[in-house]
């Protein structure tokens, strides 16, 4: 399981692929590790490097003190980038994970390629929303809130069947450090002028169902940036990657085609 140092912390992440193929980089939503990514990585064309990690606080990554900020996400993912020597990436971020891509590429436009930003937003509810939310998780922890997280999560399909059994345990094993850090990150990010001048290829992906990122929220971004695709996914929630791995991978991959060195 490698590890790599830094911005501070130690960041868990694995590779699959093709070695010398055009890198991807995942990064994962609030409550969810990188295991996340799996059954997409799975169905992806031959011929890509994938890169994915655990954000800190996730994961098997360090669990510094809350609470983040949106600037130490987006510096732990360039730390990553940077420090496995990769450049011309494609970044692929659900929720905060499409946050911080939306963040590095505006920062750091020399690092990304192109953009897939998924079940996101340039901001995120409002702080007094998460402020709220972060002082019940104090009170009554991650697992008193789980059946609401996961109610926002799936669409009601997935969410009663056996295989959201395992998302719930993902959920719940989740640091409360670490998911308090990042509700305070989600909390202070507003985007919406750096995403404005964004002016490289993006895909932005909403799922029809999603409680968490409503296709308009998720529209709405889009629409801040020239030129960019928009899908929604029929029948999913905030993680289609995991309801409809099938579709999520068959955009992914036309996305690749059209961006992809390779």
């Amino acid at each position: 399981m490698p590890v790599i140092h830094t911005n501070g912390v130690n960041l868990h992440w694995r590779e699959d692929g093709d070695p010398n193929g055009q890198a991807i980089v995942f990064a994962n939503s609030l409550g969810t590790d990188l295991r996340l990514w799996d059954e997409v990585i799975a169905r992806l064309p031959s011929g890509f490097r994938t890169i994915r990690y655990d954000k800190r606080g996730h994961g098997l990554s360090d669990c510094p003190p809350a609470p983040y900020t949106m600037d130490q996400l987006v510096a732990d993912a360039e730390g990553l980038i940077v420090g496995l020597e990769l450049r011309d990436v494609i970044f692929v971020g659900l929720s905060i994970g499409g946050m911080i891509g939306q963040a590095l590429a505006a920062s750091r436009p020399d690092l990304i390629r192109a953009l897939v930003l998924s079940n996101t937003a340039a901001k995120m509810g409002t702080p007094e929303m998460w402020h709220a939310r972060m002082e019940a998780l104090r009170q009554g922890g991650i697992e008193a809130m789980s059946q609401a997280v996961l109610d926002r999560w799936f669409a009601p399909d997935f969410r009663n069947s056996p295989a959201c059994i395992p998302w719930g345990h993902m959920l719940c094993r989740t640091p409360l450090e670490g998911y308090l850090g990042c509700c305070a990150a989600i909390a202070e990010a507003d985007l919406s002028l750096s995403t404005c001048s964004l002016g490289l290829p993006v895909l932005v992906i909403a799922g029809e169902l999603d409680g968490a990122s409503p296709p308009d929220l998720v529209r709405g971004t889009a629409d801040m940036i020239a030129d960019s695709q928009f899908h929604i996914i029929p029948a999913t929630g905030h993680l289609p990657c995991v309801e409809d791995p099938e579709t999520y991978s068959a955009l992914l991959a036309d996305f690749l085609k059209e961006t992809a060195h390779v």
